[in-house]
């Protein structure tokens, strides 16, 4: 089973989430890596949500010993909702690597898709029914029944990792394209996305486990 079947079942199981690992690359020159300060960038004019998500992954990465910084705490609320010039972008590459960053963590949205799902059963009629009228009557609703179909949102959504190291070359590390569907509890969806990046990112290395404080024998007890 692939890493990648790997982590959808193991989401399957555990929770019925909204949000989907579809497919990932990661830097094939790099084993590891050992981030130090990150700078945790979500591209979105909701400043609610994009403050939610920053925070999360923020305490994700505090709690792995990372100096993490939400872009809320270190730029412009404005600056994801800006047009930039590379100009502006190198420049605050270099501000970055002044004040001690050595990796950037970037998600943004990059295509939205409209669906539309079938019920499998309509009308009382067994799936087993292979006649013509059966199957006629079945599916003659499907264009003007509201209660026949459902209609949905995907939003296909990308988070990248960024090295942006002064003595090495500033680089791709890992990009992770994640499905988000229906996405109207936005606690939630934040919650799963978080833990799906981090799961993710454990498993290939390119941040370490939370690491367990060793526990006395009187806090045992209690």
């Amino acid at each position: 089973m692939t890493f990648l079947k790997q982590i959808g079942l193991c989401f399957l199981i555990t929770s019925c989430s909204n949000v989907e690992l579809v497919d990932y690359w990661k830097n094939p020159d790099i084993d590891s890596y050992s981030p130090t300060k990150v700078l945790l960038v979500g591209i979105t004019s909701n400043i609610e949500a994009r403050q939610k998500f920053e925070g999360q992954l923020k305490e994700e990465y505090e709690s792995r010993g990372i100096e993490a910084v939400m872009s809320l705490e270190f730029l412009k609320s404005s600056f994801t909702t800006e047009k930039k010039t590379e100009d502006e972008l190198i420049a605050l590459e270099t501000n970055l690597i002044e004040n001690g960053f050595n990796t950037i963590l970037l998600t943004k949205v990059i295509g939205v898709e409209d669906k539309i799902e079938y019920k499998k059963n309509y009308d009382g009629f067994d799936s087993t029914y292979v006649k013509f009228k059966e199957d006629y009557l079945k599916y003659q609703d499907a264009f003007y029944n509201p209660d026949y179909y459902k209609e949905y949102t995907i939003y296909h959504t990308e988070t990248s990792m960024y090295c942006i190291c002064p003595t090495n070359s500033r680089e791709l590390i890992w990009k992770g394209y994640i499905d988000i569907t229906d996405p109207n509890l936005v606690n939630e969806i934040i919650n799963d996305y978080v833990r799906l990046v981090v799961v993710v990112l454990e498993e290939l290395q390119l941040i370490n486990p939370v690491s367990l404080q060793p526990i006395s024998n009187l806090e045992a007890i209690k």
